[in-house]
């Protein structure tokens, strides 16, 4: 396995990061995988030498971080896991059971502490944006959080660059500590992150650890033109719609050329060119079988070549946002 630093921090992650979404509750995705069936791949992900681990509380309501717990502390060693988590989407009925006030995030935060099985958590994200709260209360609770010591690091996932840089530098003008990663975005299908929130990340020392990096199964031809579903999440993943272009299947045909003509799978050229896209720390990579793993940590060695990446970009042409929410007027004005 190889190693980085996540961002400016010291802190060493792995080059993979299991992404923890695929376990939990098919009453949550139908696709998902149970406790039990689950085991291996965290059995599989620690010998390996992984070391990095990404759920969230909405993950089938709070069952994957509970299985995350459950293995991590069976298989690994604590002082050796990096245990990221996120906090913002509802888990309960009620006004304040959802965003990020300061209430939320600290009662969130304490939940998925429960969950985990463990005294802090390595790496808190907030989840997405909320446009009900100012962003200097909940700013202010995770910095509280990380001087409590229950939270090491801070990170935040998909938002627009400008709020991102926003949430920097209010954090450094109040002396809080400031996000460290962006998990945001990113893959050969989806490549609007390069325009702002990529270069902001690597100006401002962020590391950026992308979620989908295969596009939900559609790098590895997961559905045919025709519109035909070839696996169960791909017949139920209504966010992978936009993937689904005439672009974007010239881009599953690059991919597909060059793995052939390598002997390696899609998945493995899809990873490899996000692996060494600039600012990339760790992919956040979701299995639910164990080839899929292996071929994620089998991408660590392969190198493409300049000529293979611009044949793998060439098709691509620019989407609309695709992952957050885009902020209305009337919302951007009243928070002025």
């Amino acid at each position: 396995m190889k190693y980085v630093k996540l961002g400016k921090t010291g802190l060493s992650v792995s080059r993979i990061c299991l992404g923890c979404m695929s376990y939990g509750s098919k009453k949550w995705r139908q696709w998902v995988l149970t406790e039990d069936e689950a085991r291996e791949h965290f059995a599989r992900a620690i010998e390996a030498g992984i070391n990095f681990f990404d759920t969230a509380n909405v993950y089938s309501l709070g069952v994957s971080e509970e299985i995350t717990g459950r293995w991590l502390g069976e298989m690994g060693r604590r002082d050796e896991l990096v245990i990221a988590t996120k906090v913002h989407g509802r888990m309960a009925e009620g006004p304040n059971c959802v965003g990020l006030s300061r209430k939320h995030i600290i009662a969130a935060c304490e939940a998925s502490l429960r969950r985990l099985k463990t005294d802090y958590i390595d790496l808190y994200q907030i989840h997405r944006w909320d446009y009900t709260t100012p962003i200097e209360e909940t700013l202010d609770a995770l910095d509280s959080l990380v001087r409590a010591g229950k939270v090491r690091y801070l990170g935040a996932s998909s938002m627009a660059a400008w709020q991102f840089s926003k949430a920097l530098y209010l954090a450094r003008e109040h002396g809080w500590h400031r996000f460290v990663s962006m998990q945001n975005h990113y893959n050969l299908a989806y490549r609007e992150e390069e325009r702002e929130m990529i270069p902001l990340c690597i100006d401002q020392g962020v590391g950026v650890i992308p979620w989908s990096p295969l596009a939900r199964g559609f790098l590895c031809g997961n559905r045919t033109r025709e519109g035909k579903a070839l696996t169960v999440r791909a017949s139920s993943d209504p966010f992978a719609a936009p993937y689904y272009t005439q672009d974007g299947f010239a881009i599953v045909d690059a991919v597909a050329k060059v793995a052939a003509a390598r002997g390696v799978t899609p998945g493995e050229v899809a990873l490899a060119w996000i692996l060494q896209a600039p600012g990339v720390t760790a992919p956040i990579i979701g299995t639910t079988r164990l080839e899929h793993l292996d071929e994620a940590i089998r991408a660590l060695d392969l190198e493409l070549s300049a000529e293979e990446i611009a044949a793998l970009e060439g098709p691509y042409r620019p989407k609309p946002i695709s992952g957050h929410e885009q902020p209305k007027a009337a919302i951007m004005l009243k928070q002025r």
